[in-house]
């Protein structure tokens, strides 16, 4: 079975399910959106490693990372390997002294891995047949757009009013209490000013 690459294209709210996010994966060489719903936790893990953000500790995902590191086992991709009853099902694909392991995954928790190991997302031709959609015309940028498109003025109206100081002494508290979600609100609305 042919399996095809994909990527995280963005994370939103979830508007079926208010207290999950969507993540929307996108095939690299074609039109097709596959939308994958995961709790708070994993889309903010999946955040802070995009966004390369460093915490003061290791969160669960980081931890697993070392460990696989210290064991000198790479993860060298994930494969979305099925859907059933709405509940995508997933492998991690580790190799270890030339031995490839294969471990069953969340698939949000692979989601989480994959984007600290950099490493390939994968599904088959049959998953994104029958829960892909089909986005044409679309660029990146309005993509990223339509998906946060709810969460952007509350975020300009609530930190607006702060100063750049502030804004830093802010980001400094929310780290150390492991609010990435809102670490991540903050820098976007320092480097905005610094844009500006």
């Amino acid at each position: 079975m042919n399996k095809i690459e994909l990527r995280v294209m963005a994370i939103s709210r979830s508007v079926t399910q208010s207290s999950n996010y969507a993540v929307v994966l996108g095939e690299l060489e074609g039109a097709r959106r596959l939308p994958v719903i995961i709790g708070s936790a994993e889309a903010q893990a999946i955040a802070i490693a995009i966004e390369g953000m460093v915490g003061p500790r290791p969160m669960t995902h980081d931890l697993f990372k070392n460990t696989l590191e210290t064991l000198q086992t790479e993860l060298r991709e994930i494969i979305i390997s099925d859907l059933k009853e709405g509940i995508f099902f997933a492998r991690l694909v580790l190799e270890r002294n030339g031995e490839i392991i294969e471990v069953d995954s969340r698939t949000s928790d692979a989601l989480a891995l994959a984007t600290r190991f950099d490493c390939p997302i994968y599904t088959y031709e049959d998953i994104l047949e029958s829960a892909g959609i089909v986005l044409e015309g679309e660029t990146e940028e309005e993509m990223e757009a339509v998906a946060n498109q709810e969460d952007a003025p509350e975020k300009e109206e609530t930190l607006a009013s702060y100063t750049v100081g502030e804004l830093n002494s802010m980001l400094e508290d929310v780290l150390n209490e492991e609010n990435y979600e809102r670490a991540a609100q903050i820098r976007d609305e320092i480097k905005r000013r610094k844009e500006s």
